[in-house]
């Protein structure tokens, strides 16, 4: 249940958002650095830049294979998520020659972040601002309204008229968490409002591990069918969300698009935003002529004119205007503090996830087939075993099973086997819940045959009573199976089965896993029909995988 309160004047100084861009996990390094772009070096020789890059940046890649064909510079994108970046960068891992991502503040917070980036160079900028549907914006007066505050965001919201998509900040480079602060320096602990935050975070209704995922769930599911009486308008299956947090640049593209007719109201509180700059940075000194000759090319008037046109992200080069369309506002308002520790981005992390938003119910379906013998069972153990808090890495740390969270596993084979059911009160790795859950893995056995539909037929006849139960819960399923369907129901019959369950039921969306043998196409039809997405552990890891679909729960 949402904790209703009173927004208190510190709140109206700033409802800082402290995950932007990226936010906890990757805020933007201040508003950029405002200069001429460094030429390329004239005779340099012609090479390849690996950059390690944020997925929502695959919307360059025609600009790069130009500058590719212009320059004989092959540029390699490997996209990845924002705190496994964070680790790969901190390692100064050899495989890669420059990084991308939207921000880099957080990486700049520790020794070990700063001082593997030898140079780095902003390249476009896009504020996260909030999008709001029309007719709540005009009944809240905030059509054309540039006195908005967090404040006054938070006022709806706490009192239930509001409720919003955002992206998961442990995963994303894109998110909001509001820190409510009324001071103009870098965030302390002093600063840190645990009651607002939790009525500020208790709106959010759908969450996601990407800004690009999240908007088009939010443009295919914004009305949810199958509201409970009395339910909260927003909660999982239970009426319209009323907004989203994300990128202006997401938001317009969306407006532009899919709600063409029923356009989005862009709100920049007056207060303060965070604005993603996107720095393209150096981490290999022999790559130096390369990385040079990218930067000071992105940075090109033309260049950065297409990018606007082509991405609605706004310019950074002095000289390149944005047109007055489709921009609502010119001129941003000025940009809230960020932690000033690590310590601080750490542990409004942790308590992002453990105490300030709605709790979570993690459901997974996983295959304990012949064909998952040897090898594939032992890295499943690791895997969850890892969730249960064995993986000490930063993304493992901020992706383990959190406080107040619901965990079950459902084993199937050629039928279900069990279904294990935990509740994890200390996110603490050694806790009760975590070494319950740890166990059950090392117990995993095998089975005969594959029933991968019957499997999800008893997942979301399970997930209807849990969602019932608990409907304020956040409550996903996520399948992993390295084969194909050979037992039990059809995919049709699950399918029938689904589409015939209420629409809190519906709304939980399954994320699946692609391992070993399994078949692409049966994986990519079950997210697609209950909205989720599917995972490819083949050309990742598991653990990778798992990790980068916890973004998601």
């Amino acid at each position: 249940m949402i904790r209703r309160g009173r927004i208190t004047r510190r709140a109206a100084a700033g409802l800082a958002a402290l995950l932007v861009a990226g936010a906890i996990a990757t805020a933007c390094s201040g508003g950029g650095d405002g200069g001429d772009p460094p030429p390329g070096r004239p005779g340099g020789t012609p090479g390849a830049l690996r950059v390690l890059a944020g997925s929502e940046l695959r919307d360059l890649e025609p600009l790069l294979d130009e500058f590719n064909e212009q320059t004989g510079i092959e540029v390699t994108m490997e996209y990845t998520g924002t705190l496994d970046g964070v680790d790969r960068i901190a390692a100064r891992d050899p495989a890669v020659d420059a990084a991308w991502f939207a921000s880099d503040r957080y990486l700049r917070l520790a020794p070990e972040g700063r001082n593997a980036v030898i140079d780095r160079m902003t390249t476009m900028m896009s504020p996260v601002v909030i999008g709001v549907r029309p007719e709540l914006a005009r009944r809240f007066g905030w059509v054309g309204n540039q006195s908005v505050t967090w404040a006054d965001v938070a006022a709806r919201v706490s009192s239930g008229e509001l409720t919003y998509a955002m992206t998961n900040p442990s995963a994303s480079n894109s998110g909001v968490a509001a820190a409510l602060a009324g001071t103009s320096d870098a965030l302390t602990l002093d600063d840190i409002r645990p009651a607002e935050l939790t009525a500020f975070f208790g709106g959010q209704v759908l969450t996601a591990g990407s800004s690009a995922w999240l908007t088009d769930a939010f443009a295919t599911t914004g009305t949810q069918a199958g509201a409970q009486p009395g339910g909260r308008a927003g909660t999982q299956g239970g009426g319209q969300i009323g907004g989203m947090i994300n990128y202006e640049s997401e938001l317009l593209t969306l407006n532009a698009g899919r709600l063409r007719s029923t356009p989005l109201t862009l709100v920049y509180p007056r207060d303060g935003i965070i604005t993603a700059d996107y720095p393209l940075q150096l981490l290999r000194g022999e790559r130096r002529t390369e990385y040079e000759r990218l930067a000071g090319w992105l940075r090109t008037p033309e260049i950065q004119r297409r990018i606007t046109a082509l991405t609605h992200r706004r310019p950074v080069t002095p000289g390149v205007r944005i047109d007055p369309a489709p921009w609502p506002v010119r001129d941003l308002p000025a940009e809230l503090p960020f932690p000033a520790t690590r310590a601080v981005a750490d542990h409004l992390l942790s308590s992002y996830l453990d105490e300030y938003r709605r709790p979570s119910h993690a459901i997974f379906v996983l295959d304990v087939s012949p064909s998952m013998e040897g090898e594939r069972l032992a890295l499943l153990r690791t895997t969850l075993k890892g969730l249960a808090g064995t993986d000490d890495s930063l993304s493992g740390r901020f992706t383990r099973f959190r406080g107040r969270e619901r965990v079950t596993l459902i084993t199937f084979s050629g039928a279900v086997h069990d279904t294990l059911e935990f509740t994890v009160d200390d996110p603490e790795p050694g806790s009760a819940g975590l070494t319950a859950i740890s166990a059950a893995a090392d117990g995993l056995t095998l089975g005969s045959g594959t029933a991968i539909y019957t499997a999800m037929t008893s997942a979301y006849s399970y997930a209807e009573t849990a969602v019932r139960r608990e409907p304020d819960f956040l409550t996903s399923i996520v399948l992993m199976t390295d084969g194909e369907n050979n037992q039990g129901v059809d995919a049709d019959a699950f399918h029938s089965s689904y589409t015939a369950l209420p629409g809190t039921a519906r709304a939980v969306r399954t994320f699946t896993v692609v391992f070993g043998d399994a078949r692409v196409e049966e994986m990519r039809d079950i997210a697609q029909w209950t909205g989720g997405e599917m995972f490819d552990a083949r050309s990742s890891s598991l653990p990778e995988a798992f990790r980068e679909i916890r973004g998601y729960q």
